[in-house]
């Protein structure tokens, strides 16, 4: 949709525009451009001018490509630190990874011509907490596929809603005297809500800032001790501060999530970033967009303010929950190695495994059942999505067997995935809707599920220390031979 014509609006493809920044960045986008609002529960919402509304789960790459359909340019606002199922099993960075990837493929395949990701200021140290180190695998990952990525990276963002000043809100609004352990001391760069919105609405279709990454800031440099202070005088109260060195961050973040009553699966990704001085460069800052105006106090007095104004009433249709399950497990493969050839090599060593337990089957189709060996019952049936898969991705789709739920499944399946330029690849469950009622299956296939892949991983692990003890002849006649 993008043309020559300088009157034409681009369209811009916007991820979690029903969130907390996706929803004010909405807002600028549609003063001059067309926009595709993304969000889980999309159908529920009804379009307006210049805004078009779309369901999409970016867990599934189908649902990604139509999400992006007819995008000029494409900002993504996503992260997983939130669980997305009734049960979900594994880290984080590795949901992320699948995110990333499905977003980042999609773009490719309908010519999006920029990426804008909104990501963390990234200390110069190798020691990066996993919250840090997972947006440096993000960005990596979205310019994976030939796209021009513009980062916007900032410390911590002021603003009414979100996740790290209110946490900070709450913290100084319930205690009336706080311990301050050491990272309380650390140096970090606030920045206010309008000023990240303006570096990112100014990002977009800017021929300049493609393919860079850029550090945001406010005007100040303060340290999280600083920021408590200044809190506490815009909502009116003195708490007695007490500087403590022994208060490790695992203690921390422990009791921030009790005190705030913020889910711990996302405080504790938050206060591991701690420790790190988390202030913008100056040889990545761009003048255009990286230079807050706001004051932190001037910015927290506005966001407190905002918390205190009453929201127009509407009647919100609640999601239906439903007993899904995604379990996301990183494996690394030997050299050479691909996703392909790890689903096939899965299917082939877990009967040899659970011997005489388990039996696999593989048609000429590469469709999968694994059934029991004694009893010869289906567990689970699978097909083989040939038209999904590449060499980098092995897709099944779980369309049967005693473990499934045939009445609630939908779109159930296994993939493997391939992180791109690396020999790590992802094995994930998306959707599965177990048979067993859910407590049963919480605590014994759940379970199971787990032990299976951790065996798996350490019988990779065991075949890539193997061949490299040989010498090389000998490790080039096994990789032939494992082929």
């Amino acid at each position: 949709m993008h043309t020559n014509n300088r009157n034409k609006r681009p369209v811009v493809a916007l991820t979690g525009a029903s969130g907390y920044i996706g929803n004010h960045l909405l807002k600028r986008l549609t003063e001059y451009a067309d926009v595709i609002a993304l969000s889980r529960n999309g159908d529920n919402k009804e379009d307006t001018d210049h805004v078009t509304w779309r369901s999409c789960d970016l867990y599934s790459l189908a649902d990604a490509e139509k999400g992006l359909e007819g995008a000029d340019v494409a900002v993504y606002l996503v992260h997983s630190m939130l669980p997305s199922a009734k049960l979900t099993q594994g880290s984080f960075e590795d949901m992320d990874v699948i995110l990333a990837d499905n977003f980042a493929q999609a773009a490719k395949k309908k010519s999006v011509k920029q990426i804008v990701y909104l990501s963390g200021i990234v200390p110069e140290t190798e020691l990066l907490s996993r919250h840090l180190r997972s947006r440096v695998e993000v960005e990596r990952i979205l310019g994976s596929y030939g796209i021009p990525v513009t980062t916007i990276r900032a410390g911590l963002i002021v603003g009414p809603k979100g996740s790290s000043f209110p946490i900070l809100a709450k913290l100084v609004k319930r205690l009336p005297v706080m311990a301050l352990p050491k990272w309380t001391r650390t140096k970090t760069h606030p920045i206010a809500l309008p000023d990240v919105l303006h570096a990112l609405n100014r990002s977009i279709n800017n021929e300049k800032l493609k393919g860079k990454a850029i550090d945001v800031g406010g005007p100040e440099v303060m340290s999280y001790k600083q920021m408590i202070i200044q809190t506490a005088e815009a909502l009116g109260k003195k708490p007695k501060l007490i500087d403590v060195p022994l208060i490790t961050v695992k203690l921390s973040r422990l009791w921030v999530s009790l005190i705030t009553q913020s889910p711990k699966e996302m405080v504790y990704p938050l206060i591991e970033s701690l420790v790190h001085p988390m202030t913008a460069s100056t040889e990545r800052m761009e003048q255009e967009v990286s230079r807050g105006q706001m004051t932190f106090k001037e910015a927290a007095e506005w966001s407190l303010q905002e918390e205190q104004t009453p929201a127009k009433s509407r009647k919100v249709k609640r999601p239906v929950v439903q007993r899904d399950v995604r379990s996301v497990q990183r494996i690394y493969l030997p050299d050479g190695k691909d996703a392909s050839w790890a689903a096939a090599h899965y299917v082939k060593w877990l009967p040899d495994k659970f011997s005489p337990l388990l039996k696999a089957e593989m048609d000429n189709s590469n469709n999968c059942k694994i059934r029991l060996s004694l009893t010869g019952k289906t567990l689970l049936k699978m097909r083989f999505a040939s038209e999904r898969s590449s060499n980098e991705r092995a897709l099944y789709y779980i369309t049967g067997g005693v473990f499934l739920n045939d009445q609630k499944n939908e779109r159930g399946r296994l993939e493997f995935r391939q992180i791109p330029n690396s020999q790590e690849c992802i094995v994930a469950v998306h959707d599965y809707m177990p048979s067993l009622p859910w407590f049963v299956y919480k605590y014994t296939q759940a379970k199971a599920h787990l032990l299976v892949m951790y065996l798996f991983r350490k019988h990779l692990q065991n075949m890539i220390k193997s061949t490299e003890s040989r010498p090389p002849r000998v490790r080039e006649q096994a990789e032939s031979s494992a082929k």
